[in-house]
């Protein structure tokens, strides 16, 4: 396994990563999702203009996980993070997450910030091996209109629709 920043010539093999990536996020909300392909390839192209550090797992060749940070100020997000699943437990998501550590540390950030979908127990379990588990702030937006709400998700003596 090789980990590298992205270069152009990745563009084409790292857009469907991002299209995968997309449908997975939506089915942790039970939302039958298509692979958009242009929609991930705008996307990827935002990442590159904004000129957000992104970095390749690479094994024979084959772009198999990525991640993309998104630096503002001296505060790092962790903007992505994706394996595909049949590479996923052996470390490679570990590998690129050191990536964004580093650069958060280079920056002289105390921490490194991630938004999580509540019901992403992967991500959730990997973050706490990671040492991470202090929940910084939640997100709250009206529903959406024709919006089907599938689930409840409760925050100490608040619930929210999800």
């Amino acid at each position: 396994m090789r980990i590298r920043k992205y270069n152009n010539s990745d563009f084409e093999e790292l857009k469907d990563l991002v299209a995968e990536f997309r449908v997975f996020l939506s089915s942790l909300k039970s939302i039958d999702k298509k692979l958009d392909y242009v929609s991930a390839a705008k996307e990827l192209n935002t990442y590159i203009d904004k000129k957000y550090p992104i970095f390749i797992a690479e094994i024979n060749q084959k772009i198999v996980g990525y991640i993309v940070c998104r630096i503002e100020g001296q505060v790092v997000w962790l903007e992505s993070l994706y394996v595909l699943p049949d590479y996923r437990n052996k470390n490679i998501g570990s590998a690129l997450f050191e990536k964004a550590e580093k650069i958060s540390k280079d920056l002289n950030c105390e921490t490194l910030y991630h938004w999580v979908h509540p019901n992403n127990h992967k991500m959730i379990k990997f973050l706490e091996k990671q040492g991470y588990d202090v929940l910084n702030l939640i997100e709250i937006r009206k529903k959406r209109k024709n919006e089907e709400i599938k689930s409840k998700v409760k925050v100490n003596e608040h619930e929210f629709n999800y």
